[in-house]
């Protein structure tokens, strides 16, 4: 008898659902719903929000972008990009903070950094942004306080550092108090974060496991560019 992936694999985009043997004729119900109402509702053309029947696109993505959204990332990075808007008018701030475990400074949390810059997205990074002999929680607190959004990277380092209450998770707990908040999960399951961290467990994000690490750069990238914010 086929069971539900989802304690496993978790259901936090569309194409997860959809690959799951008991959920997935309910996903593609739901994505034949969304592709009738993108073309019933506008006389036969795609409305504004969606690409296509699983997919959806945010009115702050470029025209051409490569970037493939789910309808709940869309929902739930938009008030994140409204923040971001309003913060527009405040040029010296940095586009975004990057949360990591101290384990991960060398490998992935810095692909992810140097990905974000290669897309000209400026960030803090404790490895880039602590100088020599300045203290780091002060370091820290300022790198919070001068950047418009939070990234936390969930990685099975960050989940084993967490219990602890070291520098992770002060940073985790500055960046909860704002609603500029996106966990990037890498190698392992909104269902492992939960047990350690209900509240970051319950933002939804984005996941390596459903696309690349360059690919999720991309959807960041969009998501702080200030070019394409309306003038005020």
């Amino acid at each position: 008898m086929a069971r539900c992936t989802a304690p496993v694999k978790g259901h936090r985009t569309a194409a997860a659902a959809a690959a799951c043997p008991v959920c997935g004729s309910h996903s593609r119900s739901y994505s034949s719903y969304l592709s009738y109402s993108s073309t019933g509702s506008s006389g036969g053309g795609q409305s504004s929000g969606l690409r296509s029947g699983s997919s959806a696109r945010p009115r702050w993505s470029r025209s051409g972008s490569s970037a493939v959204y789910t309808p709940a990332e869309v929902r739930a990075l938009t008030p994140i990009r409204n923040s971001v808007e309003n913060l527009a008018k405040l040029p010296d701030l940095r586009d975004v903070f990057l949360c990591h475990a101290w384990d991960d400074r060398q490998g992935v949390a810095k692909e992810l950094h140097d990905l974000l810059e290669s897309l000209g997205v400026s960030g803090w990074f404790s490895e880039k942004d602590v100088r020599l002999g300045v203290p780091l929680l002060r370091a820290i607190d300022k790198g919070l306080a001068n950047s418009r959004v939070g990234i936390v990277l969930v990685t099975p380092a960050l989940l084993r550092r967490l219990p602890a209450e070291g520098i992770a998770d002060k940073e985790l707990s500055a960046l909860l108090a704002r609603d500029r908040l996106v966990p990037i999960v890498h190698e392992t399951t909104y269902e492992a974060l939960r047990e350690v961290s209900p509240l970051l467990g319950s933002r939804v994000g984005l996941s390596t496991a459903e696309e690349p690490m360059a690919s999720v750069a991309v959807k960041l990238a969009e998501l702080v560019a200030l070019d394409l914010c309306p003038v005020k």
